[in-house]
């Protein structure tokens, strides 16, 4: 049975309007500025808090020892999100099924990596603008060239499902098929080419992987399993024969791009900002040590929060705005844009 948050506890959890700034758990550093007195939680409304959470996400602790632990992470991530929603920011944070992670935990669950480009005989530098005029806004979510959110659970996959989701948009376009791809046939398969599996990877090194397979199989076919396995043979349903590194840290060339598809990238994604994104546009500052692949899936404009890149997420639909984030962009994030998404943009070419 699902269990909703009551009224009460969203006051709490999701105040008024927030921004990004990296921070670690109850075990490290905290990097926002803040005052020492933040307000002691009632220990009977933090019990009350931890187990409607505890019943909605279906959390199940091998014993009592765990369960304590548990708590007490809750407890100081509940803390936590209360006061950078405190902040006045751009965007807000919730408790959501990371609440029990520290933030080690989650980083380690979520983020083995990507990696650095490399050239590549497939892949090709776009330095041309082809579009006369960009549109104001694009979402292509809206026009049916994006499979639902999915979800990688603990498994540093996120590369192949940044892959699949762009390799998904280029083939709709071009067929008018969506069609969902497998993601554990990237994380058993292209380890020639240099990917690691659950351990970590680099979109452009698995678009290599599908040109020289000569296409991808389907979800249905070859299902994700959350870990690293035997590559088996299917049949593919979906092929590229190349791909586009779009020019780095150039803000309006990935708007051409994603003007044109849905588009990989990499950014840095392991703060708390991330970990507990509940809504909104993030535009503080988060890094630039690349460690998160995703999809750049449109762009628009927030009437409060400013213009906004939209990025498909993989932690399935129940984190941010329905398994998506919105990241701030314009010049104010030069060189590197916000959390690092201007400097590895890539697209497959159907």
């Amino acid at each position: 049975m699902k269990f909703l948050i009551p009224l009460f506890f969203l006051s709490y959890a999701f105040a008024d309007k927030v921004n990004t700034r990296s921070a670690i758990g109850p075990t490290g550093n905290d990097d926002v500025n803040r005052d020492d007195d933040i307000p002691v939680l009632e220990e009977t409304r933090i019990e009350q808090v931890f187990q409607e959470w505890y019943m909605k996400y279906e959390k199940n602790y091998q014993n009592a020892l765990e369960y304590r632990y548990r708590y007490a992470v809750f407890s100081y991530n509940y803390a936590e999100i209360q006061y950078r929603n405190s902040l006045n920011r751009t965007f807000t944070l919730g408790l959501n099924k990371f609440a029990d992670l520290t933030n080690e935990e989650f980083r380690a669950s979520h983020h083995s990596g990507v990696y650095q480009q490399s050239n590549s005989k497939y892949g090709k530098m776009s330095h041309k603008m082809y579009m006369r005029n960009l549109p104001e806004q694009v979402d292509w979510t809206q026009k049916g060239a994006v499979t639902p959110v999915k979800n990688q659970g603990q498994c540093g996959s996120c590369w192949a499902f940044s892959t699949t989701g762009s390799i998904e948009g280029a083939w709709f376009l071009a067929t008018g098929q969506l069609v969902s791809l497998s993601e554990q046939q990237l994380v058993d398969c292209s380890t020639a080419e240099g990917n690691q599996g659950c351990n970590g990877g680099i979109m452009d090194k698995a678009f290599e992987y599908v040109i020289k397979n000569g296409g991808i199989c389907s979800e249905g076919e070859y299902p994700y399993m959350a870990q690293n396995s035997n590559c088996t043979v299917c049949k593919p349903v979906a092929k590229i024969h190349s791909y586009v590194d779009v020019q780095p840290n150039n803000d309006t060339a990935l708007m051409f791009a994603v003007a044109q598809q849905p588009v990989s990238v990499a950014v840095e994604a392991d703060g708390l900002d991330w970990q507990f994104y509940f809504g909104g546009v993030v535009t503080d500052s988060c890094g630039t040590n690349l460690d998160h692949g995703v999809l750049v899936v449109g762009y628009g404009n927030d009437t409060q929060a400013g213009p906004y890149w939209k990025v498909k997420n993989s932690w399935g639909q129940t984190w941010g705005e329905d398994g998506y984030i919105r990241l701030g962009r314009g010049a104010k994030f030069d060189p590197n844009g916000e959390c690092g998404i201007l400097m590895q943009p890539s697209y497959p070419v159907v």
